[in-house]
């Protein structure tokens, strides 16, 4: 499996392509991303689909251009499901001079608990909600996609619309810290991790490890 990442847009997303052979996975396609659909232009690479980590601006702006581009249908949990067609939701209207963003509707609506049948792998589905309701965590093997829940010595923001300390630090603490030591951990902002380190000094998780 290859896993390729791409710095996109105004606060620096991270969107992973996830490849076996010429068969590809594209998770949280943001803003700007020109990069993305060229390299994987380049590759000959066919995208099986789109997987949200969540629905905020920033991690769905690139949706419409890499679905056109590709064809693959966009997977998204249930409870953000309207955030894609609402720029009050997805948060583009809370910050002046950025981008309106409106998608179209996703394909695919997750619940969590599901596993998905993709590039010859089979990607489990949490359902990690507090950062926003509609949070998931995708994990194939011993790599995780944690979307905005888990950073590298920190954890996602819970001041925007739907968020929720508690219920991430709960996420937190049930999910991906139940996950074996050495689980790789690819989050939406910043450089990877992994589950061991992140038991071992992150502020937010040691605390509640103890």
């Amino acid at each position: 499996m290859n896993v390729r990442s791409f710095t996109l847009g105004p606060v620096a997303t991270n969107c992973y392509v996830l490849s076996e052979g010429r068969e590809a996975v594209v998770i949280d396609p943001g803003m700007g991303p020109d990069p993305v659909l060229e390299w994987m232009q380049s590759e000959q690479l066919n995208v099986q689909a789109i997987l949200l980590t969540h629905a905020h601006f920033d991690h769905i702006g690139g949706v419409e251009a890499v679905r056109t581009a590709t064809g693959a249908p966009v997977y998204v949990h249930r409870a953000e499901a309207d955030w894609l067609t609402d720029p009050q939701k997805n948060g583009s209207s809370l910050f002046p001079g950025l981008e309106l963003i409106r998608c179209n509707p996703a394909d695919q609506l997750l619940e969590g608990g599901e596993t998905l049948n993709l590039i010859g792998r089979e990607f489990r589905v949490y359902h990690t909600p507090g950062h926003s309701p509609g949070s998931v965590t995708f994990q194939f093997d011993d790599q995780v996609f944690s979307g905005d829940v888990l950073f590298a010595g920190s954890i996602g923001r819970t001041d925007l619309p739907g968020g929720d300390y508690e219920t991430l630090m709960r996420s937190i603490h049930d999910v991906l810290m139940e996950m074996p030591e050495e689980t790789r951990v690819y989050p939406g902002h910043g450089p990877t991790t992994t589950i061991g380190r992140e038991q071992a000094s992150n502020p937010f998780v040691t605390g509640m490890m103890g």
